[in-house]
């Protein structure tokens, strides 16, 4: 597939130059620097040298003070506390971190997780209901509740108070909670609005050790579990998130026994070399996520809230069973999807993809509308029968908003939610035929040629013989990557191989390059071997990358890890 190389926005040379003599590091990685925001010294030093210490004071966050003030009263009354948290990653992180710290001052406290098809996303009626029956008098929500006035009005008339802990964007009608933290309140004044939703539930843990004279230490244990809630949730690694990711990642891979848990996910999924978010978003998140797209996600939550190894490995072998299944259902669904593209003359040069199959599983078709964009790359929703409605899952492309798009057919639709690359919708099964087509005319009618080709952001040029160890080593102190501080990408113009380039699995290419005949450097290109034929000619070509570690037989070398090739 074609990828349009895009080029970072270079900074003042002034700037630049300032920094890298300030830093005594290269123009190149002071230049990547200040593209992110990094232009003094100052905000080098912490940005290279993160502190808890630099953490927001969570008092900043609005109603934080009212949410201490009822959990204070609810233990010292020993009222009945319910953690409740939504069914994916970021939810069953919250509820684990949350109903983990609580439990060592109350034991009056108990979670509840929604079943994803019976009660849908977010606080339910259901739920409400269950803790009513079992007198709980406080309930906790973690990932959710923002948008569930009713909910919360409904526990008010049977005596129920709630705290919410949500980083989504509040509707007008926020509800009438006695705290509602979400620092995406138009009036909050807290300084960082990316947190995830487990990074909410964390200051408010946080909050409460420090108006209880209470060691922050106490709070500062359930980084590991809020790090896997900011990889998995996609938030940006910026600002506190990622302090907060640094020492959740420095708790992962520290000497410290790890949370039983984890541990039992590391093991299941092979990861036998230091973790970084990468490992956490293809390792952990994945089977974190199947419980709840398979099955139940309570036992997410009993798995990370196990005490032994024992009891931690029997929750994550079911977890571990569970998305064996969903990578199951995912292929093949993900198969009978492209084969309807493939096979139907409109789909395969439409400007959206809409699919809808009764059969289909609902818990994957999220995952199976991003892997149809691998493929053919444009809006998507794939759609499947559920409660008797058609519902789906929309991802969406580079700048283009499909929660715009779908908007725009609201008069087709039950409902729908979410945001620019991601969204949710049901409808009526018989409207199905007439969203596709709306759907397309809309999408046709707004998408740029630009977005309809997938790009890669390449943060400078530089040649072969700049990438040294020294060079690397500044480059890994810049983790931890991710959203708005992705590992930097560099070009470098008229390489060739040097006669050692062939394909390895089936569709990879393993490259030996150079420019000048004197540096080289090994190189791996996953899904290339296309370009096979005209590099083994000594053809020159330029070459985007990123710079990783190789170990092979105990040998540690650097290595490029090639995006994409255009061949002069």
């Amino acid at each position: 597939m074609e990828k349009r190389w895009v080029y970072s926005q270079e900074a003042s040379a002034e700037v630049v130059e300032r920094l890298s003599e300030s830093l005594k590091i290269s123009p190149t990685l002071a230049s990547i620097l200040c593209q992110r925001g990094i232009c003094t010294f100052e905000e080098a030093k912490h940005f290279f040298r993160p502190s808890l210490s630099d953490l927001h004071d969570p008092f900043l966050m609005k109603g934080m003070d009212k949410a201490v003030d009822r959990l204070n009263k609810a233990l010292h009354k020993s009222e009945k506390i319910l953690v409740y948290g939504d069914y994916d990653v970021d939810g069953t992180t919250s509820v684990a971190l949350m109903y983990g710290f609580l439990r060592n001052y109350t034991h009056q406290i108990d979670f509840y997780i929604p079943d994803r098809y019976k009660e849908g996303y977010g606080v339910s009626q259901q739920g409400i209901d269950w803790a009513a029956e079992n007198n709980f008098k406080l309930i906790i929500s973690l990932d959710c509740g923002i948008k569930s006035a009713d909910k919360v009005a409904s526990a008010k008339e049977k005596g129920i108070d709630f705290i919410i802990c949500d980083h989504h964007l509040p509707d007008d009608d926020v509800p009438q909670a006695v705290a509602v933290l979400d620092p995406k309140q138009v009036d909050c004044p807290y300084p960082y609005k990316e947190l995830s939703g487990c990074g909410v539930g964390f200051k408010l843990a946080q909050a409460f050790c420090i108006q209880n004279d209470i060691d922050q230490e106490e709070a500062f244990k359930m980084l590991d579990l809020l790090v896997v809630s900011i990889a998995a949730d996609i938030v940006p690694i910026t600002g506190e998130n990622r302090i907060l990711a640094h020492f959740g990642l420095r708790h992962l891979n520290g000497p410290q026994p790890m949370r039983p848990g984890l541990e039992a996910l590391k093991e299941l999924a092979a990861i036998n070399y230091e973790m970084d978010i990468t490992s956490i978003v293809f390792g952990f998140a994945p089977r974190i996520n199947a419980a709840g797209r398979m099955g139940d996600a309570k036992n997410s939550v009993r798995m990370l809230l196990a005490q032994t190894k024992d009891e931690a490995f029997k929750m994550a072998a079911i977890i571990n069973e569970s998305n064996k299944e969903r990578r199951t259902k995912d292929s093949n669904i993900t198969k009978e999807a492209l084969q309807m593209i493939e096979e139907d003359d409109f789909l395969r040069s439409a400007n959206s993809t809409v699919l809808f199959k009764e059969t289909w599983h609902k818990g994957v078709i999220g995952i199976v509308a991003s892997r149809c964009i691998e493929k053919y790359y444009r809006p998507t929703i794939i759609l499947t029968q559920s409660n008797g409605v058609a519902s789906g899952s929309a991802r969406s492309v580079h700048g283009f908003n499909v929660h715009d798009a779908i908007e725009s057919c609201a008069d087709l639709l039950d409902q729908f939610g979410g945001h620019m690359y991601a969204a949710g919708l049901t409808l009526p099964v018989e409207n199905v035929q007439a969203f596709r087509e709306r759907f397309e005319e809309i999408v046709a009618s707004t998408i740029t040629a630009e977005q309809k080709i997938p790009q890669i952001q390449i943060d400078g040029k530089i040649e072969l013989k700049q990438i040294t160890r020294n060079f690397y080593n500044i480059i890994r102190q810049m983790e931890p990557f991710g959203p708005g501080n992705m590992g930097p990408v560099f070009e470098s113009e008229c390489v060739y191989d040097t006669g050692s380039v062939r394909i390895v699995g089936d569709t990879h290419l393993k490259l030996r390059l150079t420019q000048d005949g004197f540096h080289t450097i090994d190189a791996i290109g996953f899904g290339l071997s296309d370009y096979y034929k005209a590099i083994s000619k000594g053809i020159p070509f330029n070459v985007c990358y990123t710079v990783e570690e190789n170990i092979y037989r105990g040998v540690i070398s650097l290595q490029l890890r090639i995006k994409d090739i255009r061949v002069k």
